[in-house]
């Protein structure tokens, strides 16, 4: 299964393949989405939409799974970021790719076992996790394989509990 991990910003968007096959994972592509900080909000949305619609094309990934809002700064900068995630959001629902949405403490719990790690840890995981020989940069595209890595994980789990029938309704 390859999944498409997005790390929503407006400057720069992390993106980041994981193809996975059992508890194998092996990271594909991963790089950032930037725009410039001089262009109108709008022209920005449009071109990380589009850019997002070509790497979906491109590497037709299985899933697209993106990273819920979390912020407790500028209110004015969240805005804009939810903004940038609706887009990708979108990107995926039009391109008809499956979407997933992982809030960051499902990412850090699923990437270190522990829901409250920080950055560096989250980042030194996904290295040993995808065999690196060094964190991925820039930070933003080490955050999109995480997400990618939580939603394989969680996939995983997922076809477990139905081959098995865990998940039934009692």
């Amino acid at each position: 299964m390859l999944t498409l991990g997005f790390d929503p910003g407006v400057a720069t968007i992390g993106f980041g393949f994981v193809d996975s096959n059992g508890g194998k994972m092996i990271p594909m592509r991963y790089g950032a989405i930037r725009t410039s900080a001089g262009l109108s909000l709008s022209t920005r949305l449009a071109s990380i939409y589009q850019d997002a619609v070509e790497l979906i094309d491109t590497f037709k990934p299985d899933a697209v799974a993106v990273e819920e809002l979390f912020s407790n700064v500028n209110v004015k900068t969240c805005i804009a970021v939810a903004h940038a995630r609706g887009v990708l959001l979108l990107a995926g629902q039009k391109c008809g790719v499956p979407l997933y949405e992982y809030t960051p403490l499902q990412v850090k719990q699923a990437v270190t076992g522990y829901g409250r790690a920080d950055k560096k840890q989250v980042m030194e995981m996904v290295k040993r996790l995808l065999n690196l020989e060094k964190i991925p940069r820039p930070d933003d595209a080490a955050d999109a394989l995480a997400i990618a890595i939580c939603h394989a994980r969680t996939a995983t789990s997922l076809l477990i509990g139905q081959e098995f029938n865990i998940c039934s309704t009692i």
